[in-house]
């Protein structure tokens, strides 16, 4: 099954500083067939003008992952950690019994970003925050996984869930294949360009809802970027 939430279906608002669009509920959207899909809770596709940002808020028990598109966005947050992630890199926040953090675009450019959030596999747990640099080069026609609470993905920055975020980038013509176990599932969005997921074609910012797939073909048409969740059911 894959079911398309095409870029121009998704929820949203514009509120000048930010133009955000939600793949599932979140804030004033409310779709109750797009809620969650398994373990991930929240996808926002955000545009952020220069020198604004998301004021001072808490947050507790979830995982949430921020891929930078283009600029960056700069962190802080009640533990002390300050950090600026750029364009393809990725940021990671548990927020575990609470965090108080802020997002801001200090950048002279419109910052674009997705923000994922994974329901964690244990509440509770001890906050924390990291941030690390991921070539693209390392992701030419393959899944690089950038965070993963699943055993064996040595190098990702690492979440508080049975799950895992990866990006790949294809030229036009590539092609690649991802295995999807039973009992998992996976929600992938083409940050730009256009691909097709086991024939399924998707365009740029579409999303994709998959589960009960053993394997996905995904194969580009344009020079592609993409970015996947894969997660318990």
């Amino acid at each position: 099954m894959i079911d398309v939430r095409a870029f121009g279906s998704l929820g949203g608002a514009n509120h000048g500083w930010l133009n955000a669009k939600h793949h599932f509920s979140f804030a004033g959207y409310n779709d109750p067939k797009r809620v969650h899909w398994g373990q991930l809770r929240v996808w926002n596709d955000d545009e952020i003008a220069p020198g604004t940002g998301f004021d001072p808020h808490p947050h507790r028990d979830m995982e949430i992952i921020t891929y930078v598109r283009e600029g960056a966005i700069t962190h802080r947050d009640s533990m002390g950690n300050t950090g600026r992630t750029e364009a393809g890199d990725v940021q990671v926040m548990s927020a575990g019994t609470g965090v108080v953090h802020s997002e801001y675009n200090l950048e002279p450019v419109k910052t674009t970003l997705f923000q994922i959030w994974i329901i964690p596999d244990h509440m509770g747990a001890k906050p924390s925050w990291g941030s690390r640099s991921f070539p693209k080069a390392a992701r030419e026609a393959g899944f690089e996984v950038l965070a993963s609470g699943r055993e064996g993905d040595d190098g990702a920055l690492r979440i508080n869930a049975n799950a895992a975020v990866m990006a790949a980038t294809l030229q036009p013509g590539q092609a690649l294949e991802q295995e999807l176990a039973e009992g998992r599932v996976a929600y992938l969005v083409v940050a730009k360009g256009r691909v097709t997921v086991n024939g399924t074609e998707l365009g740029p910012r579409d999303g994709a809802a998959i589960k009960d797939e053993a394997k996905l073909e995904i194969k580009a048409s344009e020079d592609a970027e993409l970015v996947m969740v894969e997660a318990s059911a």
